[in-house]
């Protein structure tokens, strides 16, 4: 054998007139084994320098034992067992998605501990340059590396997390459409006896999510003291629908009822009954206020939908549904009700959150109260 230890943890091949340097990183404590690699070096003064690095670094606690596991595998570990433990299955769904399209498909394939933050840089680059999706979307590819990351640092499988030592894709404040009071008066004209009546005044006239409209149980709607809880909604998690309660504590709120919101519920429940002695047995009673004919409650996707199909099918300017929402914010605005009023209606976690969403409204009080300020001069 033309290998022979010359010193601790050193051995010299004859042969290849190489020498090799045994590396220990100590015992795995899934398998109970020691774990050793070894490294190769032209010249003793290199073997000895790269021995010493290794053992300070190793009694310093700054190293990991070496894995053969991919980005791929961590990322289907770190869903399987932090993720869906953790996050409401409309996020696991969400994130699944970006890792099943996107990561894998890119990175997927290279060993999580080489991983560098130049492939992460390259990967944001590339996917600027393809155009299919939005920075504000790759942003949030960078959120899920960076918290897959953290954890594998924390788990010890990684030194330091690559996805902290790149510059992240920047955000763009997304435009916001919204209507006019005039728009929406004509909205709310059209819209009156159809199915959409109910749709369209609770977004429009409170300002609802379209996941808290269609997650509104005629158990939280108090005619007697003209009050609508908000307490649950529904969203949609690929194919499944998901019921649960609201994002934010400020969510959760209880609202008056105006007298147009109370006609068209009192309408909308009359309705519903007469479907339901037509029905008969066949009826579905989910107990939901925007529901089918036969009952079931509205799939979240479908509302949106109907709404998109009803504004093109009236020619009217386009809005999303989410559009009618802010069309609320905008239209308190103007009547000169407070941002903290308007967000608290909303549901917002914060004054802060309706300032950052609403940017476009206090640049216009700014606007009209310097226009205001210096008038006649």
């Amino acid at each position: 054998m033309s290998r022979k230890t010359i010193e601790r943890n050193i051995a010299y091949d004859d042969a290849r007139k190489k020498y090799y340097v045994n590396l220990d990183f100590g015992i795995d404590p899934d398998t109970g084994r020691q774990v050793k690699k070894s490294r190769t070096f032209d010249k003793l003064a290199q073997a000895r320098a790269a021995l010493r690095k290794h053992e300070a670094a190793r009694d310093a606690g700054q190293i990991v034992r070496p894995k053969t596991l991919t980005l791929a595998e961590w990322l289907n570990t770190w869903m399987n067992d932090v993720v869906r433990m953790n996050r409401q299955s409309t996020t696991a769904y969400a994130y699944q998605k970006i890792i099943d399209k996107h990561l894998v498909p890119a990175l997927g394939n290279i060993p999580l501990q080489q991983l560098t933050p130049q492939q992460l840089q390259r990967y944001y680059a590339d996917k600027i340059q393809e155009g299919v999706i939005s920075s504000n979307t790759l942003r949030k590819h960078h959120d899920l590396l960076n918290a897959a990351l953290r954890v594998a640092v924390k788990q010890g499988l990684i030194l330091s997390n690559p996805a902290s030592r790149v510059e992240p894709p920047k955000t763009k404040r997304p435009e916001i459409h919204y209507y006019s009071l005039e728009q929406v008066q004509e909205l709310l004209r059209l819209s009156e006896g159809t199915r959409l009546e109910v749709l369209v005044k609770l977004a429009g006239l409170l300002g609802l999510r379209r996941e808290e409209i269609v997650g509104l149980t005629w158990q939280h709607v108090d005619f007697t003291n003209k009050k609508i809880e908000i307490c649950e909604v529904r969203t949609s998690a690929g194919k499944e629908v998901v019921t649960k309660e609201p994002k934010t504590a400020t969510s959760k709120r209880t609202l008056y009822m105006p007298p147009e919101i109370e006609d068209v519920l009192l309408w909308e429940r009359e309705k519903q009954q007469k479907f339901k002695e037509f029905f008969g047995r066949a009826y579905q009673d989910s107990g939901y206020v925007f529901t089918y004919e036969d009952g079931r409650a509205f799939r979240p996707n479908y509302a949106s939908d109907l709404f998109t199909k009803f504004i093109k099918d009236n020619n009217l300017p386009p809005l999303t549904l989410h559009g009618l929402r802010h069309s609320f914010a905008s239209i308190a605005n103007a009547k000169g009700i407070p941002m903290f009023d308007i967000g608290k209606a909303l549901g917002h976690s914060s004054p802060a959150t309706t300032s950052k969403i609403y940017t476009h409204l206090l640049d216009a009080d700014h606007r009209d109260m310097l226009q205001k300020m210096w008038a006649g001069e």
